[in-house]
């Protein structure tokens, strides 16, 4: 009981890590329709602002601040000057974010150097606690509820508010919304800083979880991110949240008892889903 229970959270957080990467580019995908491939460099400049405050002022807190503030930063720069010349050409936007990519991963090393940096979890969530038999990781239930409070807290603010209704008729129809008044191209720019945002604070989180950093998992990651967003189906937010937490319990288990599967799992599923269900698990409407 206490094995299962120890990969499942361990899944569990995984999952979260990944659903809140993948969650980004869900959102600028499926309101967007901008295939974001820079979005792993995002990710790994949270990880890494996020870090350097957090050995300078000793603050957890302070340092996810600093790492969600990069995100929407480069999340402006990145829609202005990369993303906004690309609108409605796809090929371009793969060719252009790809290059961005590999700009921000080379900008890393210019700037905090090219070592692998250790990072440990603070204080407040080392170490774990007993319930019954089961052995509780603060961290990882620590990343499990900031994930089902940013899923919900977006989820709210997309179907319960002015806001997520200006989105989403922007979708269906940027000309009648323009009409009305309302700078849809702002309320895009808006979108796509949060979905950085939501990149960059992965990044930060994942950097106690792993216990170290390093320049090149911003496109590892990225990748993984991409298989969640098809297995959930392109700009289901939903979908993203049980792709990413079934990609993450796969991993977990898989790990534990078939290591050798541990590294294709991820694929497997993807390719499973593309055949039974190519619209992914959850088809978005329109």
């Amino acid at each position: 009981m206490d094995l299962i229970a120890s990969l499942t959270i361990n899944g569990l957080a995984t999952g979260m890590l990944i659903f809140l990467l993948a969650a980004g580019l869900t959102l600028i995908f499926g309101l967007m329709s901008v295939l974001n491939f820079a979005h792993g460099g995002l990710f790994i400049w949270g990880a890494y602002t996020g870090v350097w405050i957090y050995s300078m002022s000793e603050s957890f807190f302070l340092a996810i601040i600093t790492a969600i503030i990069t995100g929407l930063v480069l999340g402006l720069i990145t829609e202005r000057l990369i993303i906004r010349p690309v609108y409605g050409n796809h090929i371009q936007q793969i060719l252009i974010t790809l290059g961005f990519m590999i700009v921000l991963q080379e900008l890393i090393k210019v700037v905090f150097g090219p070592d692998i940096k250790a990072v440990n979890a603070p204080a407040w969530l080392a170490g774990n606690f007993q319930v019954g038999e089961i052995t509780l990781i603060k961290y990882r239930l620590f990343i499990i509820a900031v994930g089902l409070l940013v899923f919900f807290t977006i989820y709210l603010i997309l179907k319960k508010t002015r806001i997520g209704l200006i989105v989403r008729a922007g979708v269906m129809n940027r000309e009648m919304v323009q009409t009305l008044g309302i700078n849809i191209r702002f309320v895009f720019m808006a979108v796509f800083m949060v979905g950085a945002a939501l990149a960059a604070l992965s990044g930060i989180l994942h950097a106690p979880y792993s216990g170290s950093i390093y320049a090149e998992m911003g496109l590892e990651f990225s990748i993984l991110a991409f298989i969640v967003v098809v297995i959930g189906g392109m700009g289901s937010f939903t979908g993203s949240l049980f792709a990413a937490l079934l990609v993450g319990l796969a991993q977990a288990y898989m790990a534990y008892y078939f290591p050798a599967l541990s590294l294709a799992v991820n694929m497997l599923i993807m390719v499973v889903v593309l055949v039974f269900r190519p619209q992914g698990l959850f088809k978005v409407k329109g």
